[in-house]
C-alpha cells in the first residue's frame, strides 16, 4: 500500500477527528473512503460525458425513457 501525506487545515482535522472518534474508525480509513468515492464519482462523470451524446442520439434525453424501455 503506498502512502500519501497531505496537508488539512484546523477546522477540517478538528472535523475529521470528531467524525473517526464517532464512528471509531481511523482519520486514514475514512480519508480513504472518502478518496475512493471522490474518484468513483469522477469516473462515472467522464462515463456519462461518454455515454451521453449515443443515449441523445437513441432517444434516451431522460430516466424516464431509460425505465419505459426497461418495462
Amino acid at each position: 500500500m503506498a502512502t500519501l501525506t497531505m496537508r488539512i487545515d484546523e477546522p477540517m482535522e478538528t472535523e475529521l477527528a470528531k467524525l473517526a472518534k464517532a464512528t471509531h474508525r481511523t482519520k486514514s480509513d475514512l480519508a480513504r473512503e472518502m478518496l475512493r468515492r471522490q474518484l468513483a464519482i469522477r469516473r462515472f462523470h467522464t462515463l456519462r460525458a461518454k455515454a451521453l451524446p449515443r443515449a441523445e442520439a437513441a432517444g434516451y434525453l431522460t430516466d424516464e425513457d431509460v425505465f419505459r424501455d426497461i418495462s
